[in-house]
This record gives C-alpha cells, structure tokens and sequence, in this order.
C-alpha cells in the first residue's frame, strides 16, 4: 500500500509539472535514484516485443498523448489506443459483450488537455508500467499483444482504464489462447 501511495505521489507530481529533482528532494533520494525507479525503461518496451497489432495500438496511444499535450502516458491513453481499431483486444471486449466504440469514447471523455507540449520521449506512469508488466508476464515467451495489455488494464485495478472497463462491465479475465 505504502508503494502504491508514493507511486500515485510521483504520478501526480509528473503530471503537474514537477521536476525529478524535486521529486527526489521530498523522497529524499538524489534525482537520478527517483527517475530510474519511477521512470519506465524504454528498452523492456521495445518494438521487437510486441505483436503488428500491439504496435499499431502503441501509435494511436503515443498520438492521444502528442495531442491532448500529456507529458506522460497513462492507462487512459493505453486504452484509448487499444479500441482505435480493431484488434483481438476489441474482440475480447466484444466476446465480453462490451462495445469498445462505448469504451473508446468513454476513455476519450477522460483525456484532458495538459498544459506543455508533450516531448519526444514521454513517460509512462505507474499505474501503466504495471499493466504492461502484466501483459509481459501474461504473453510469456511470446509477443506481448493487445489482449495481453488490454488484461493487464483490467488487472491493475486502478486508474482511468480500470474505472472504464469497470464500468462498461468488463471483468478481466485470461484471454483466451488463440
């Protein structure tokens, strides 16, 4: 529980602006400690791990965050990129009797307008760490894939994503094997 509070700390004062410098000043740690520990690595997440689909998804989420000016990438941005079009995630939602256009435009009613210009390199929260972590961990030696993240979503429990698939009454459960 105590990670999870610092964790929402560290996401909450990201979005607003703060500097790692100061993040790791009020942790007590030196800046660099702070960013490798809050800071997603780019190289777990490269291409080369995901399915065509997955990295179709990827440029709709980096798109939805460029746009609306984030600085980071949140669970509300995953999902939107996942239900931009269809793909096995869309599907799993469908199987599940959830229309992803009611979700899609759902999470688009979450996106709010930052106030920077997003940078080239944009951050990934906690909360959206975790649930690639979870597709990871779920695909196993294979490819990570849109049902993988769009479960891992779901499991993380927190977070836009999780409170929209709640509500459109997805439950997450393993995707079946194709």
């Amino acid at each position: 529980m105590a990670d999870d509070l610092v964790e929402d700390y560290v996401e909450h004062c990201r979005m607003h602006g703060c500097s790692w410098t100061d993040i790791g000043a009020a942790l007590g740690v030196t800046r660099q400690a702070v960013q490798q520990r809050f800071h997603a690595p780019h190289k777990r997440y490269a291409p080369e791990t995901m399915t065509d689909d997955l990295r179709e998804a990827m440029t709709h989420v980096k798109r939805a965050a460029v746009q609306h000016r984030n600085n980071y990438i949140g669970t509300e941005h995953l999902l939107w990129g996942l239900t931009a079009k269809p793909n096995n995630a869309t599907r799993l939602l469908e199987t599940s009797g959830v229309d992803p256009d009611v979700v899609h435009r759902s999470v688009e009613a979450h996106l709010s307008m930052g106030a920077s210009q997003a940078a080239e390199r944009i951050a990934w929260t906690p909360y959206s760490r975790k649930a690639i972590a979870l597709a990871e961990e779920q695909a196993g030696s294979a490819l990570i894939d849109c049902d993988h993240l769009l479960a891992g979503l779901g499991r993380v429990g927190r977070g836009v994503a999780a409170t929209v698939l709640t509500e459109a009454g997805f439950t997450t459960a393993a995707p079946d094997e194709e």
